[in-house]
């Protein structure tokens, strides 16, 4: 078993070395532009709604509320895009019988979430150095939004690698599906100022627990009532066990095609 393990562990950090190698490592414009997205974006997002409103929706600093919804946002994004390449990227190796998909999914997670942690560290601290946000953070809700937003990402990810693998014209699908996702996750606005029955609606979605959870670690007094981590959990888990149940049994499917 530990055998097994090393091994798996062996294969695991290959898997990631040899992406770092091929995403970040031919130049530093890999790292820079990783970084430069959500910088971007914030800035975008503030200057608009700045033009029209005096404060945000919470607290006095445009840059600091959007940051705290862009960032889970593009993590997830980020994240599950990349699970949802790996059998594709690893495609070739997976030929070899001490490499699974499993190896390949893990890997890639592990990689792209924690260059997302580091990202939103950056920018986050950056913020809080450049101007007086008047925020406070809180742990126990952070926490939870980093620990929902990475099974969410894992769990969309897993059943998008199957789908994209065995459906090449899902991603196209998925891309239509999800194009309007930033405006119905309330990354530009509080769930609390929707109107119903569209916040109920809303509801649904998880990225709006994650970015309403970490907003409440931020703003001592936003109540984030509405948040519910079983809700965002079980989705999370029946899509990780969905996609790897289908990965299994039709993994060597996919790679024959």
């Amino acid at each position: 078993m530990i055998t097994l393990s090393l091994a798996t562990t062996r294969v695991i950090s290959a898997l990631m070395l040899r992406e770092m190698s091929t995403m970040y490592g031919r130049s530093r414009g890999g790292y820079i532009w990783a970084l430069a997205e959500p910088v971007l974006g914030i800035v975008l997002l503030s200057v608009i709604f700045s033009i029209g409103f005096r404060t945000p929706q919470l607290g006095t600093n445009f840059p600091m509320f959007y940051a705290t919804g862009l960032i889970p946002f593009l993590t997830f994004n980020d994240v599950s895009t990349k699970v949802a390449q790996s059998i594709n990227y690893s495609r070739q190796l997976l030929t070899y019988p001490c490499v699974t998909f499993v190896d390949a999914i893990v890997a890639r997670f592990l990689l792209n979430f924690t260059t997302q942690l580091v990202i939103g560290f950056v920018v986050l601290v950056g913020i809080t150095s450049v101007f007086e946000t008047h925020t406070s953070m809180e742990a126990a809700p952070i926490l939870l939004a980093i620990a929902m937003v990475s099974v969410l990402a894992l769990g969309v990810g897993a059943l998008n690698c199957f789908l994209l693998s065995y459906f090449p014209v899902w991603q196209r699908i998925y891309g239509i599906i999800t194009r309007p996702l930033l405006l119905v996750s309330a990354v530009i606005f509080t769930l609390e100022t929707v109107p119903q029955p569209y916040r109920d609606w809303l509801w649904f979605n998880p990225l709006v627990h994650v970015i309403g959870s970490l907003r409440a670690g931020f703003y001592n007094s936003y109540d984030a009532v509405y948040v519910s981590p079983i809700y965002v959990f079980s989705v999370s888990l029946g899509l990780i066990l969905t996609g790897q149940l289908l990965l299994h049994r039709y993994h060597n499917d996919i790679l024959e095609l």
